[in-house]
């Protein structure tokens, strides 16, 4: 007889607590991917999903290097299952990058003259004070402002 599998996941100890927030944040992401186009440019459209993307993976990066309020073993499980983005978050540990909003802001090959975006160059050194990044919308997350 064939073994029956399950797609059960065991959660791991203190899930209960990071659940709700996570799920709140999951409602949001669905009705930001299914919110019309309308009026919008064609970059403008995914900016509240880069938006909620950062917000869930900087909820779980600061409560487990911040705080240390949840163990490692939720720390990977939420890394694992998807609730956070792993390369962004080892962005976050690296100095310089804090701040950082989206990967594709730092990627040379996305921007003209292979440089880095304009939301990566401090407020200080901006000739323009006011300025939104063409890819996730940020207005500016160089660590130096």
């Amino acid at each position: 007889m064939p073994k029956v599998k399950t797609n059960r996941v065991r959660y791991p100890e203190g899930w209960e607590l990071i659940e709700p927030t996570l799920n709140e944040l999951q409602a949001k992401m669905r009705e930001a991917e299914n919110d019309p186009n309308d009026n919008k440019r064609k970059c403008e459209a995914l900016w509240p999903v880069f938006k909620i993307a950062h917000q869930k993976s900087r909820y779980i990066f600061d409560l487990y290097y911040r705080r240390k309020e949840i163990s490692k073993e939720l720390y990977e499980f939420c890394l694992d299952q998807g609730y956070a983005d792993r390369n962004l978050i080892a962005k976050w540990k690296k100095p310089g990058y804090e701040r950082l909003c989206c990967l594709r802001c730092m990627q040379p090959r996305d921007h003209n003259f292979q440089t880095t975006c304009v939301c990566r160059v401090p407020k200080h050194l901006r000739e323009e004070k006011v300025i939104e990044c063409v890819h996730c919308g940020c207005r500016g997350c160089a660590s130096g402002d």
